[in-house]
């Protein structure tokens, strides 16, 4: 377990997110218990998965009023809008568990997700996972399709270097011993 502090201090570090930005949001995902509050002289402790979530909160730059909601719905993203049940069995995951497993790994120490780019977009609900071989993973709403801008408009995003986000899991949560 790592304290949302130290979390704060190695978002700003490693990813570019700024603290002050980082406690503003967590305080909001801890009203709407997505983030565990601390006790009385007793600072907040995370897990791998609430680490995600405030990654999430964080990238999705969105509105505090809407933080809550923009996590719950990209957790909720299927591998290229296919509904979750019509997927065979071992394709059953939406991108929150998809960001999860990549947690996981990170913290085993794995290189692989050192060679990935994730690229969360805020303008809709989308999340792009770049290999280092070219091919995207995306993770859009069920029925979307992938290949098509959801909106008319600009798309915005942030990419966040599978490098960083090992190296802050590393940080955090030190590497697990098997």
């Amino acid at each position: 377990m790592a304290t949302l502090n130290a979390a704060h201090a190695a978002n700003e570090r490693r990813i570019g997110f700024p603290t002050s930005r980082g406690k503003t949001v967590a305080r909001r995902l801890q009203d709407e218990d997505i983030l565990p509050s601390g006790q009385p002289g007793k600072a907040p402790e995370i897990d791998l998965r609430n680490y995600v979530d405030l990654v999430l909160a964080l990238a999705a730059d969105t509105t505090l009023r809407a933080v809550a909601n923009a996590v719950a719905n990209y957790r909720e993203l299927t591998p290229a809008g296919t509904p979750i049940e019509a997927l065979p069995a071992s394709l059953q995951y939406s991108a929150g568990n998809y960001l999860d497993s990549l947690a996981d790994l990170a913290a085993e120490g794995s290189q692989d997700v050192r060679r990935i780019k994730l690229e969360v977009v805020s303008t809709w609900p989308e999340i792009a996972v770049h290999h280092d071989d070219g091919t995207v993973r995306r993770f859009v709403q069920p029925g979307a399709n992938p290949s098509h801008w959801q909106h008319s408009g600009h798309r915005r995003s942030t990419t966040i270097s599978g490098a960083a986000f090992a190296d802050c899991i590393l940080v955090l949560f030190g590497e697990k011993k098997s």
